[in-house]
């Protein structure tokens, strides 16, 4: 009988002694997953947008080098008479800080096989920067504005090299809501010399899920509208979208856009395959009916 006082306080110290191991790994573990999402950056599961390379600009700041290959099927009604071109291109991106990166957004050759034009040659090169003005990790959101400079370096015979060249002031966003993804772009080409080009006004958006780092899918939509003729090609009221701005006489107010579908995949950590199909939603059509966009996002 001397005994029970002892054997209960010895109980009651091995409960106690539970009991405290017992918070002390539940508030371990609860400060273990708040470290872990606060480590977490939801930027590492965005993809770069595929459609509209030239000015649908990642609003993610990253260094990369990006090969394009997008492949236009032109409509039929268009003044070339149908047929097909080639664009062949590498961009170059480069993070100077965590919000400031300088871009290189258009280079490369353009290729037109048609019935009515059949030509080829180097495109204008195009540089300029971005920088990430709002970068709220725990709203996952990103705003970032930025300005392009379209330089008249290319051949005359694929509708570049013309003019004094063409700014392009933007702003690009993203909101991510877990694995989805928003991003969207707006932003204004203004041509040095109205008259050789058109003043267009382009806007991009698109939606992504991160099922896997192998199967990213997206859709998404492009559109330009015009605010100008120009003269250097009387009477056609259509453009080029993003690849030429044709300087076309009759496309004050005319708008055009495509809207497509397609996936990236994260064949490495610092690699994504992109690829897209889109097809031209608003008339007149003009150079793209519909197209094909391969990429590759190797980052550094």
């Amino acid at each position: 009988m001397e005994n029970k006082p002892h054997s209960r306080n010895r109980w009651l110290l091995a409960l106690g002694v539970s009991a405290v191991a017992a918070v002390s790994f539940s508030t371990a573990t609860a400060a273990d997953t708040v470290a872990e999402a606060a480590t977490f950056d939801w930027r590492a599961n965005t993809i770069s947008p595929v459609t509209n390379p030239i000015f649908f600009e990642d609003p993610v700041i990253r260094s990369e080098v990006r090969p394009i290959f997008v492949y236009h099927s032109i409509d039929n009604n268009f003044i070339t008479g149908g047929g097909h071109a080639t664009l062949y291109a590498l961009q170059i991106r480069y993070a100077l800080t965590d919000r400031l990166a300088l871009i290189a957004t258009q280079d490369g050759h353009f290729d037109i096989d048609s019935p009515g034009l059949d030509v080829d040659g180097w495109m204008d090169l195009a540089a300029g920067f971005k920088y990430a003005l709002i970068n709220d990790l725990e709203h996952q959101f990103i705003l970032t504005p930025g300005l392009t400079f379209h330089i008249p370096t290319g051949d005359r015979e694929v509708f570049q090299g013309r003019g004094g060249g063409e700014f392009n002031p933007f702003v690009s966003f993203a909101k991510g809501y877990g694995d989805l993804h928003i991003t969207g772009n707006v932003g204004l080409r203004i041509p040095v010399t109205r008259n050789e080009q058109n003043l267009v006004a382009h806007y991009s958006l698109m939606v992504d899920y991160y099922t896997c780092r192998w199967f990213i899918p997206f859709v998404t939509a492009n559109f330009w509208t015009n605010l100008n003729d120009g003269t250097n090609v009387p009477g056609l009221r259509s453009n080029g979208y993003d690849v030429i701005n044709l300087g076309s006489g009759n496309v004050n107010g005319v708008t055009q856009g495509t809207v497509g579908f397609g996936f990236r995949s994260r064949v490495l950590d610092n690699v994504d395959l992109g690829f897209a199909y889109e097809i031209a939603a608003v008339r007149p059509y003009g150079l793209t009916n519909n197209r094909v966009t391969v990429d590759m996002s190797i980052r550094f």
